[in-house]
């Protein structure tokens, strides 16, 4: 499974960016999707996760600001993020699970700064 994420780029605080992450390869029926976040000297956290039936679970710091969703096809799952602050500044990564194994897309850098 190869992960392509996008999206990323800088925005004034109270703005808004849609990071996506693209799957191919071969994609089970049964996977999760998460988007993680990692602040320079800081430890990587996850931000959101939707399972392939739609259950979603959102950290308690973006929780009522970001949105996670996917396309029809189910191959893209989008972070739609508002109401952005500096410190939602970090490198975002999406990460696919599927039988135990995970795959990380490349990471795409958010920059809220005035």
């Amino acid at each position: 499974v190869q992960l392509q994420a996008s999206g990323g780029g800088l925005v004034q605080p109270g703005g808004s960016l849609r990071l996506s992450c693209t799957a191919s390869g071969r994609i089970f029926s049964v996977n999760v999707t998460s988007w993680y976040r990692q602040a320079p000297g800081k430890q990587r956290n996850v931000v959101a996760t939707m399972t392939n039936t739609g259950m979603i679970n959102y950290s308690v710091a973006v929780k009522g600001r970001f949105t996670i969703s996917r396309d029809n096809a189910k191959t893209t799952v989008y972070l739609q993020m508002n109401s952005l602050k500096p410190e939602d500044t970090a490198v975002y990564y999406c990460k696919h699970s599927q039988s135990g194994v995970d795959y990380w897309g490349q990471g795409t850098l958010v920059t809220v700064s005035s």
